[in-house]
């Protein structure tokens, strides 16, 4: 591997604060490396690094946007931490945002937010929902984010005078970042999931990169993977494999070779299609894969193996003395235990209402989506999802809408819209024992109900809407900007929460608690419980079962009275994993299996989430 013979970083501790400020410091750097041969190469190693210890799969899209990269990476990624090997995916988006924060989720899908505060795409949750691990920061970059990279070491002299470029340095700044993931995560393998589409201008030095990082780690070290379209016209009834054949050309064009392709279609890939597509990428035809639509995801993992892709992993980068059989043997059989309660005939049903003002696209939700999925199966109920935008009725037709429901969630959001239709979903609840659970959102509109019509105070509002209210219920409250260090950001990531014993709260997460317990539990979020109401509301019957460890931020409310009504100002489905249910979702399916089968008895099975709600006797401690 050829290296710089000057250092890629320099100690920017005496560094001018502006390097482009001062002539006489640029000539100093220019001094400092004349260009030479050997100065064209910009190649940062971390410190650390073994050249062959650290693997690489890549996976990029080809003919359109959103085929499933991310499902196929983490359900490839499963396959190797199965077989007991360290895996360590990373997300590359090519839009020039630092986070994704800022997206619309109708044009992205729901932000995902990290234990660490990051706020990601929605990818970065299927990722940790199939491999049951938390991701950090380092599993997540934009282009944005290469670019700061890049800018602020030019600013700080760190290229020696050179003139900064797209290659070496915003190329080498991509394997620099690569290879100091495998190093911190001590990853066997890393998964790499180029966003968008090969011949995007965004993503084209995400590419080059992998490409010159395949060719420095050299050959055994790098597994290439193209996911490709398959048209299937309903007006022609035959599967069309050209738009694939180009999609894949101008990934060889980048030069790149594909080692495995994934083939999305509606319906599995026709033997004639695949054949085209090997033919024409190179690739052998028994490492094309049907990834056509299925009812889960779940299922993709157990069908790649079915089709040997594992053993050609594995093969590929030389990784078969890594695996550890037993290891693979009991997460066989957990996952395929979940699966199997997935696929398998249903005991109960349910119905499931989602009211929020992006319901119309269910990627806005999609960790939702998935914790209910994970419970449903857990509980073997059919749970039927029923999607309402609070921003296309009014408050007075919310009865109407929820009167066939067994439950309710109000999930998170930010502004005005729909909001006043929130609040008569919360109430509908309330008033007709209809099992509710608010989320973020969802928590504050409660408050503002139970403050409205229970403690007698009509002005109750959030002052995110109303900035002049009479009783802002719901406020930013100057102690807590200096409590968590905010200024004028979200509260990000996760934090301790305090739970009562003797709580619902503390039947969901720890049945036999007799003493108050933490959890953690992921936030984002602005607005707060105004302490100063706070007696008012708890002496109307209302509990707040979780809190901050030290300070008065209401987490969790609760009533106690009602068969299941439970509100929290994080959000519990970021937590949601397949063999591990987040328990304010099951809490609220087994709520709603109650509720759809009151007037009939109950099968009689082991399963305590299916007996009665524990009621709240709380006494804060």
């Amino acid at each position: 591997m050829v290296q710089t013979g000057m250092p890629p970083q320099k100690d920017t501790k005496d560094a001018p604060e502006d390097a482009g400020s001062s002539q006489a410091t640029a000539d100093l750097l220019a001094d400092a490396g004349h260009a030479t041969q050997e100065s064209e190469f910009f190649n940062p190693i971390p410190p650390g690094y073994q050249k062959g210890r650290h693997k690489y799969v890549v996976v990029l899209g080809t003919v359109m946007s959103g085929l499933g990269k991310g499902i196929f990476a983490s359900s490839l990624a499963k396959m190797l931490k199965d077989k007991g090997m360290t895996v360590a995916p990373i997300k590359m988006e090519g839009y020039l945002n630092i986070d994704s924060g800022t997206l619309n989720p109708y044009r992205h899908g729901e932000v995902f937010v990290l234990d660490d505060g990051l706020e990601t795409d929605m990818d970065l949750g299927t990722y940790e929902r199939m491999l049951d691990q938390n991701l950090t920061r380092q599993n997540y970059t934009t282009s944005g984010q290469v670019y700061k990279h890049v800018l602020d070491k030019e600013r700080h002299g760190g290229y020696l005078g050179r003139d900064v470029q797209m290659i070496p340095h915003v190329t080498g700044e991509v394997k620099y970042l690569l290879r100091d993931l495998a190093v911190k995560q001590n990853a066997d393998v890393v998964f790499v999931e180029v966003g968008g589409t090969v011949g995007d201008h965004e993503n084209a030095f995400y590419i080059e990169a992998v490409r010159q990082l395949a060719f420095e780690e050299g050959e055994g070290t790098v597994c290439f993977v193209a996911l490709t379209y398959v048209i299937e016209p309903p007006a022609l009834g035959e599967q069309k494999s050209k738009a694939a054949q180009l999609g894949l050309k101008k990934l060889l064009e980048a030069g790149v070779q594909p080692h495995i392709i994934a083939a999305r279609a509606k319906n599995p890939v026709e033997s004639s299609a695949a054949q085209k597509i090997a033919m024409f990428s190179n690739v052998p035809l028994h490492r094309v894969f049907s990834m056509h639509d299925r009812d889960s995801i779940y299922t993709i993992p157990d069908a790649m193996r079915q089709a040997g892709l594992d053993r050609e992993v594995l093969t590929m980068l030389d990784l078969h003395s890594r695996v550890d059989q037993g290891h693979e043997d009991r997460a066989r059989t957990n996952w395929q235990s979940f699966v199997g309660k997935l696929g398998g005939e249903r005991k109960y049903k349910a119905r499931i209402g989602i009211t929020g003002k992006y319901a119309s696209l269910r990627d806005a939700y999609a960790s939702i989506d998935k914790a209910i999925e994970h419970c449903g199966a857990h509980l073997s109920c059919d749970v039927e999802t029923v999607w309402l935008d609070t921003t296309r009725f009014e408050p007075d037709q919310a009865g109407e809408k929820l009167k066939d429901l067994d439950a309710v969630i109000v999930p998170g959001g930010f502004g005005h819209r729909g909001t006043e239709s929130k609040i008569a979903c919360v109430k509908y609840c309330r008033e007709n024992n209809i099992p509710y659970l608010g989320i973020c959102l969802g928590f504050q509109m409660a408050v503002v109900e139970y403050a409205r019509n229970v403690v007698e105070l009509p002005e109750a509002a959030s002052t995110e809407f109303e900035k002049l209210s009479e009783a802002p219920v719901i406020d930013i409250l100057p102690e807590q900007k200096k409590i968590e260090g905010l200024g004028g950001n979200m509260r990000l990531g996760g934090k301790d929460v305090l739970i009562q014993p003797n709580t619902l709260a503390s039947f969901l997460y720890k049945p036999d608690a007799d003493k108050p317990f933490t959890i953690r539990e992921r936030f984002r979020h602005r607005f707060e419980v105004d302490p100063k109401y706070i007696d008012e509301l708890e002496k109307a019957g209302l509990v707040f079962s979780g809190r901050h460890p030290k300070q008065p931020i209401m987490q969790v409310l609760e009533l106690p009275a009602h068969p299941y009504f439970i509100g929290a100002q994080f959000h519990p489905e970021l937590t949601g994993r397949p063999l591990h249910p987040q328990p304010m979702f099951m809490g609220l399916v087994a709520a709603a299996i109650r509720q759809h089968h009151r007037d009939t008895e109950l099968a009689s099975i082991n399963n305590r989430w299916l007996a009665p709600a524990k009621p709240s006797s709380a006494k804060v401690q």
